[in-house]
């Protein structure tokens, strides 16, 4: 692990308009800091704010005001196609739902391609194809399921390919929105090993972003805690999980899931009453 920044984020504003008198302030002031090689978490209950902080920093949304710098380099906003491209290199994302970037009747491996004809000039097509075995092979999966269509793969399967094709951008920094959430209790932990096994074979630094802190201390070591647009505490993954200084902080923690426990009612239910009591 390092001091270094590798993602620095400073005085991020950015407001939806719904209409000309609705409006969402999705975020107010956040800064956080990723240092290279470890994994921050964004935690917070939807609408928080942390996804759209995934989304500015990987360029998919553009702030009002802030800055954003990823490897010393600050990423202003830019429609111009070879500054996306370097910043593709630098940092890489992976959704919730893999499915958006795979195309039903198409061969999973064509996803791969299309990154490595992107990121790769230098290969032509046999060594497109052995880079691709290689990808596939580090996250678990097979020349057959390359071959294969997205409808004959499992949940898990699908998001071992967005990793894979995270990967082929050789990135610095992998944004991972959600990324285990949608997957059942034993695949996640599978995924979550493999994201722990890659990150110390390639020196990764991941951005976490999560509304489940049940996960957060198997692969986090530092956290921001957001609602409603703000960061409202940080820390270390011990600090924060063990320590929390914030009274919604201890809620979140309190609401998570264990072994056992059925929920009878939401967050916001229990967050209305604390502070109507």
């Amino acid at each position: 692990m390092s001091a270094t920044p590798i993602i620095e984020v400073e005085h991020l504003d950015r407001t939806f308009h719904l209409s000309r008198k609705a409006s969402v302030h999705a975020l107010d002031d956040v800064s956080c800091v990723l240092r290279s090689g470890t994994c921050l978490a964004v935690v917070g209950e939807s609408g928080s704010g942390k996804s759209t902080l995934a989304r500015v920093i990987v360029g998919l949304e553009s702030a009002d005001s802030g800055t954003v710098r990823i490897a010393g380099t600050d990423v202003s906003p830019t429609t111009a196609r070879r500054a996306l491209r370097e910043r593709a290199k630098l940092v890489q994302m992976v959704f919730q739902d893999p499915q958006g970037s795979l195309n039903r009747s198409l061969p999973v491996s064509a996803t791969i391609d299309e990154m490595l004809r992107a990121h790769r000039p230098d290969l032509d097509r046999a060594g497109r194809r052995a880079r691709l075995i290689e990808l596939f092979t580090e996250v678990g999966l097979t020349e057959r399921h390359a071959d294969a269509k997205p409808a004959a793969l499992s949940g898990g399967q699908k998001q071992r390919v967005a990793i894979a094709r995270a990967l082929a951008a050789e990135p610095q920094v992998i944004v991972l929105d959600e990324a285990v959430s949608a997957l059942d209790v034993s695949v996640q932990a599978q995924v979550l090993d493999l994201l722990k096994r890659l990150r110390a074979e390639h020196g990764l630094s991941y951005l976490f972003i999560t509304h489940d802190l049940s996960v957060v201390r198997d692969i986090a070591d530092d956290v921001v805690v957001m609602r409603t647009g703000r960061i409202i505490e940080r820390g270390t993954v011990s600090e924060i999980l063990d320590d929390p200084q914030d009274a919604y902080t201890r809620l979140l923690i309190a609401s998570a899931p264990r072994p056992g426990w059925k929920p009878r009612r939401g967050l916001r239910a229990i967050l209305t009453e604390s502070t109507t009591a």
